[in-house]
């Protein structure tokens, strides 16, 4: 079994578990980060300050985990490193000249954990249409992370 993330609540420090999800992507300046399933934004914020004048998208479907990560956020969004983004991911489209994303993270997303192959199946083909060719997925079911391939 994997390195599973369990949550701990609304905090905006970063848990231990999403500390080892951050030392484990292969960030670098410059980078388009989208992060999926954000909650309060610990993960983002935490990236963001990683990758200097790269920007994250995060997302989650839960209006009230934005605004939480909203109020959480204010010196990251006002710098334009950040933004903030209801969406669930299967039904997750970029905006009209919105450039696609080097690297995709989720930790803890229904969508992506096996249970529902259709919605799993959705939700990776939107993935795959918000990344660069190049992108790659990571999702937390390995030690702390797994790459899910997209493209053959």
């Amino acid at each position: 079994m994997g390195f599973l993330c369990r949550k701990v609540g609304w905090r905006t420090d970063l848990s231990a578990c999403l500390a080892a999800v951050l030392n484990a992507l292969p960030l670098r300046e410059g980078l388009r980060v989208l992060e999926i399933g954000c909650g309060p934004g610990a993960l983002a914020r935490a990236i963001a300050m990683r990758i200097g004048d790269g920007h994250v998208l995060a997302i989650d479907r839960s209006a009230k985990a934005i605004e939480q990560a909203k109020s959480a956020s204010q010196a990251e969004l006002s710098s334009g490193r950040l933004t903030l983004r209801q969406a669930a991911i299967e039904d997750f489209e970029l905006h009209a000249h919105e450039a696609p994303y080097d690297i995709a993270v989720a930790i803890r997303v229904g969508a992506l954990d096996g249970r529902h192959p259709e919605l799993e199946r959705r939700a990776l083909r939107r993935v795959a249409d918000a990344l660069t060719s190049r992108g790659q997925l990571y999702i937390d079911s390995g030690n702390p992370l797994r790459e899910v391939r997209l493209r053959d």
